[in-house]
C-alpha cells in the first residue's frame, strides 16, 4: 500500500479500501505531522481551489469522506461479534455428562464382582462420549481461534487505513483553510476595496463572501468527518484487544486446558481401576477371614465332639444300671412266678389228693 496522499478536486474516491489493506501494520501517530513533500502539496493544492466554482466546494473533500464511511461500514462488519453460543453448549453439554458415573448396588461379593464391571464399562463409554465432545469443541474453538486472528490482523490494516484517511482530511482542512485566509484577507478586501456602488465588483464581493461562507462549513462537516475517524482509532483499539484476550483464552483452551483434562480423565480412569482392584482384595480378603473362621469354628465343634466320644466308655454306666434294673426285676418277677408256681402246684396237689380219697371212698362197698 502506498503512504503517499493525492488531494483532488473532483470528489473521486482511491480504489476500494479491500485493495489497500496490506498485512504490515504501523502505529499511529498522536497528532498528523506532515511531511515537507505533503506540507508542500497542502500550499500549492490551496492555490488551486477555486470559491467561486459552487462545483469545487460541493466536492471539497467528498472522496475522503466517502473513504471513511466506506471505511466504517467495513469496519463494523469485519469487527461483527461472533457467535460463541455453541461452544458453550457443549461445554455444559460435557460438564452435565462427567458430573457422576452411577452405578446399581449389589450384595455381595458376586455382586460386587459385577458391580465392578459394569461400573468399568459405563466408565468407558462415558469416557468415550466425552472424549468425542471435546474434540468437538477444540475443532469450534480453533475455527473461532483462526477467525479472530484474521479479524485482528484486519483491524491492524484498519488502524493503518485509518491514520491514512484521517491525514488525507487534515490536508484538506489545512488546504481548505488556507485558501479561506488567503481569500478573506486578501482577495476579498481588494475585491471590495475596488468595488462601486451598483458596479460587478460589488457582487462579485457578495458572491465571494457567500461562497466563502459556504466553504467554511463545508471545512466544518470535513471536521465532523475527521472527529469520526479520530474516534475509531481508540475503537478500533479496543475491540482488536478484545479479539487479542478471546484468541489467547481460546488458545490457552486448546493447547492447556483441554489435554490437561484429557490426562486428568486418564488418570482418573486408572485411579479408578486401582480402587476396584483394592476393593475386591478386600472383599475376597474379608470372604477369606470369615471362611477360615467359620471353617475353624466348625473344626473346634468336631474336635470337641470326637474327644468327647473318644473318653466315654464302650457301654454307659447308666445303660449297665439300666440294664442290671431290669434283670433284677426280671429275676424277681421270674421268682414271684416259680413261687407262685409252686404254690399253685402244691394246692392243684392237695385238691387232687382230696378228689382221689373222695373218689376212692366212693368206690368202695357201704356196710349196711
Amino acid at each position: 500500500m502506498s503512504d503517499e496522499i493525492k488531494l483532488t478536486l473532483d470528489g473521486t474516491t482511491d480504489a476500494d479500501i479491500e485493495s489497500e489493506l496490506t498485512l504490515e501494520p504501523k502505529e499511529v501517530e498522536a497528532q498528523v505531522k506532515l511531511s515537507a513533500a505533503e506540507q508542500k502539496q497542502v500550499d500549492e493544492f490551496a492555490k488551486t481551489i477555486d470559491l467561486t466554482n459552487s462545483s469545487v466546494i460541493l466536492q471539497y473533500g467528498v472522496g475522503a469522506q466517502k473513504k471513511i464511511s466506506n471505511f466504517s461500514e467495513k469496519t463494523l462488519n469485519s469487527v461483527r461479534t461472533k457467535d460463541l453460543g455453541e461452544v458453550g453448549g457443549l461445554l455444559s453439554q460435557v460438564v452435565t455428562e462427567l458430573k457422576s458415573f452411577e452405578d446399581e448396588d449389589e450384595k455381595g461379593l458376586k455382586g460386587f464382582l459385577k458391580r465392578s464391571t459394569n461400573k468399568v464399562t459405563a466408565m468407558k463409554a462415558k469416557y468415550d462420549k466425552a472424549e468425542k465432545n471435546v474434540d468437538d469443541i477444540a475443532r469450534v474453538l480453533e475455527g473461532h481461534q483462526i477467525t479472530l486472528m484474521k479479524d485482528i490482523s484486519m483491524l491492524d490494516q484498519m488502524y493503518d487505513l485509518n491514520e491514512k484517511y484521517f491525514k488525507e482530511l487534515s490536508m484538506y482542512i489545512l488546504a481548505g483553510n488556507k485558501k479561506l485566509e488567503d481569500v478573506r484577507n486578501r482577495e476579498l478586501p481588494a475585491l471590495m476595496a475596488s468595488a462601486t456602488e451598483g458596479s460587478l465588483e460589488a457582487q462579485k464581493a457578495n458572491d465571494l463572501q457567500n461562497m466563502a461562507n459556504r466553504f467554511e462549513k463545508k471545512i466544518h462537516d470535513l471536521e465532523l468527518t475527521r472527529m469520526v475517524s479520530l474516534q475509531m482509532a481508540p475503537q478500533i483499539r479496543m475491540v482488536q484487544a478484545s479479539n487479542t484476550v478471546m484468541a489467547e483464552k481460546i488458545q490457552s483452551t486448546v493447547v492447556n486446558t483441554i489435554p490437561i483434562w484429557k490426562n486428568q480423565m486418564v488418570l482418573a480412569l486408572g485411579v479408578h481401576h486401582s480402587e476396584q482392584a483394592a476393593e475386591a482384595q478386600k472383599k475376597v480378603a474379608d470372604l477369606t477371614n470369615q471362611l477360615l473362621k467359620k471353617n475353624a469354628e466348625t473344626l473346634r465343634q468336631s474336635t470337641v465332639n470326637v474327644a468327647r466320644e473318644s473318653e466315654r466308655g464302650i457301654v454307659d454306666v447308666d445303660t449297665i444300671r439300666y440294664t442290671n434294673e431290669q434283670l433284677i426285676s426280671a429275676l424277681d418277677e421270674v421268682r414271684k412266678i416259680q413261687i407262685e408256681g409252686h404254690e399253685n402246684r402244691e394246692k392243684a396237689k392237695r385238691e387232687l389228693e382230696a378228689l382221689e380219697a373222695d373218689l376212692k371212698h366212693r368206690l368202695l362197698p357201704q356196710n349196711n
